[in-house]
């Protein structure tokens, strides 16, 4: 079973890590992704950059955990 995805986490590290969450986190409008300050920046401080809330982050951060989950499912 994977670590739980936290806010506090670098968003290139989790990517890198876990490729399937950048589908997640791009559907919800945070596009950096890809960007070089990813891997400086933690979920948090990305989501508020872009103007989301502590309860947008939580449900994003919650359908991160879950996609990670299924995938893990798939590989067993």
């Amino acid at each position: 079973m994977a670590e739980k995805i936290t806010k506090d986490m670098k968003i290139g590290e989790v990517v890198q890590k876990h490729p399937e969450t950048a589908l997640v986190m791009t559907s919800h409008g945070l596009h950096c992704v890809g960007c070089q300050i990813a891997a400086f920046e933690s979920i948090e401080q990305g989501c508020k950059g872009h103007g989301m809330d502590d309860k947008q982050i939580d449900e994003m951060i919650k359908e991160m955990n879950k996609a990670v989950e299924e995938e893990d499912k798939n590989k067993e």
